[in-house]
């Protein structure tokens, strides 16, 4: 993620086409005009990154132009040049909003040091862009003491410093994500990003964006360029959260970026180098996904280079105690609540239970549990526990196979009808633990005609 396109405004032919060809050596696109008007309207048409301007022009001055175009374009870095002697004009181009200053006469080495602190402020200013935007917060806590559990720590310990793709596998709110982050912060890429996309999330005509950016106007509401999920996790890694969910049509595009590690945005023809660590995840079954053409083959075969597969918690019930110590002592501080233990008739039921909704319906019922009962009671009892009446056991070999002869829209609607009763016809509980939002799963409900 660097600085890509450079506007050059200054009235002296000399020194605007000595910055130009400096600029154009640093791999930058540069457009040279002579006067602040021309620079302001090219500003207004396409995305401008960084614009070098002279202080002292006819009609419209330096300082003129930095306020006009940080009211159409606030993200453009602005570097002013003035003359050795007119230091206060730099100072108040830098109260305007100027990034830097240039002082005359310069070298091209000066100006290349002035090029890599715009750089350096660039990323960062897109790096914080996305985390403005993700609400999600990842832990890389992996909890548990099951052999499944201790052999998938094994596996990443072996797999976190590779480059090697991984395919994350399970039922939803098994801790896919978990695990996924845990890889990242035991690799070499942990102090670089960690950028989730949830493909189920994104609508159909967003996700091409969502992953590879768009150019300003390569459509409607595109009033600015936005760089993807791509971009944003270059040097790091990127989690494909649900990647059976992505649509045919973009997977071609998917399987470019992992074979030849490049892309370009929508609406865009500059081919965008980058170096990411894929993660992908999935609580489809993926055979039949193959199988109906939901999935490409080849893009599974180039992302399952390491499988791991994360057992549902009803099949490694020994992990229950540890979580649950767990989730009680982070969510009492999340919820400031006085610190608590769970009684052994309370860890009796939660035991007892099959988890449909696996460690995250775990994480919702002791959470509810902290925020509902007494707070000054210091104990977290059986009746504490809210857990639905429903059925408690997990599917049966006989239920299973009826599973597989249902249609992809009977499983969804199955999946969705028995979430909702999982959490109390709790829309918002049920969107969380199907890994969508609620607006989605909204009018999943009025597709299905579920009331």
């Amino acid at each position: 993620m660097k600085i890509e396109k450079v506007v050059i405004v200054d009235d002296d032919d000399v020194m605007r086409d000595f910055l130009k060809e400096t600029v154009e050596q640093a791999g930058m696109e540069t457009i040279a005009v002579s006067s602040g008007q021309k620079a302001l309207e090219i500003v207004k048409k396409q995305t401008v990154d960084l614009i070098f301007t002279d202080m002292q022009m006819p009609r419209m001055s330096g300082l003129e132009l930095i306020k006009k175009v940080k009211e159409v374009s606030p993200k453009t870095l602005i570097v002013v040049i003035t003359a050795y002697g007119s230091i206060d004009n730099a100072v108040e181009a830098m109260r305007a909003g100027a990034f830097h200053y240039l002082l005359k006469p310069f070298t091209p080495d000066a100006l290349e040091i002035i090029l890599d602190k715009a750089n350096e402020q660039y990323t960062l200013m897109g790096e914080n862009t996305f985390l403005k935007e993700t609400i999600a917060e990842s832990s890389s806590d992996v909890v548990g003491t099951s052999p499944a559990i201790r052999e998938i720590l094994e596996t990443v310990d072996r797999v976190a410093e590779s480059n090697a793709s991984v395919f994350i596998h399970g039922e939803s709110g098994t801790g896919k994500e978990v695990i996924a982050h845990a890889i990242h912060q035991k690799s070499a890429r942990a102090g670089q990003p960690f950028i989730k996309v949830n493909c189920a999330a994104i609508p159909e005509t967003l996700i091409e964006s969502e992953f590879f950016g768009h150019e300003k106007g390569a459509f409607t509401g595109a009033a600015t360029r936005r760089l993807g999920r791509f971009e944003l996790a270059n040097h790091g890694s990127l989690l494909l959260d649900e990647i059976s969910e992505v649509p045919p049509s973009l997977q071609a595009k998917l399987l470019r970026v992992t074979q030849e590690k490049e892309f370009e945005r929508v609406g865009g023809s500059k081919p965008i180098k980058v170096d990411v660590r894929l993660i992908s995840t999935s609580n489809r079954d993926i055979e039949e996904m193959i199988a109906h053409r939901i999935l490409r083959e080849d893009l599974f075969y180039r992302l399952n280079v390491i499988p791991i597969y994360i057992p549902p918690l009803r099949e490694r019930k020994e992990d229950i105690r540890p979580l649950c110590e767990h989730f009680v002592k982070s969510l009492c501080t999340v919820n400031n609540r006085k610190g608590k233990i769970l009684s052994k008739e309370a860890l009796d039921k939660l035991m007892s239970y099959s988890w449909p909704g696996n460690v995250r319906e775990l994480q919702n019922i002791i959470e509810r549990a902290i925020v509902s009962m007494d707070p000054q009671d210091l104990e977290i009892k059986a009746n504490d526990i809210y857990i639905s009446t429903g059925k408690n056991n997990g599917p049966t070999a006989q239920e299973r196979k009826l599973l597989r002869g249902m249609t992809l829209k009977e499983l969804e609607k199955k999946l969705i009808v028995e979430t909702l009763h999982t959490h109390g016809r709790n829309a918002e509980e049920a969107a969380r633990s199907l890994g969508i939002t609620e607006s989605i799963l909204k009018n999943k409900l009025r597709e299905y005609e579920i009331e």
